[in-house]
């Protein structure tokens, strides 16, 4: 489960992964945008609003991955990154 400070989101990028919905999330603290991926295709270039349901789940039930996992992406079907799901 992906609970996370609220410090953490202005001082670093962070990093989720839903994989009951087959999506991904990329907080840029720079900017405080949020950017949305779906499993087997590319980041969605325009920012997604912070309410957004999904969004808001991945928070809840979702996990915290890497950079470098984030940016691998995945594919539909693919073993969670965590291993204790």
């Amino acid at each position: 489960m992906a609970i996370i400070s609220p410090e953490r989101f202005n001082n670093e990028d962070i990093y989720l992964d839903y994989d009951f919905e087959d999506v991904m999330f990329r907080y840029d603290h720079k900017t405080q945008n949020i950017y949305r991926k779906f499993y087997d295709e590319q980041e969605h270039p325009e920012p997604i609003h912070n309410s957004n349901r999904l969004y808001c789940d991945t928070r809840l039930y979702g996990d915290e991955i890497t950079k470098e996992q984030y940016l691998k992406g995945r594919k539909k079907g693919d073993r969670p990154f965590n291993p204790n799901r």
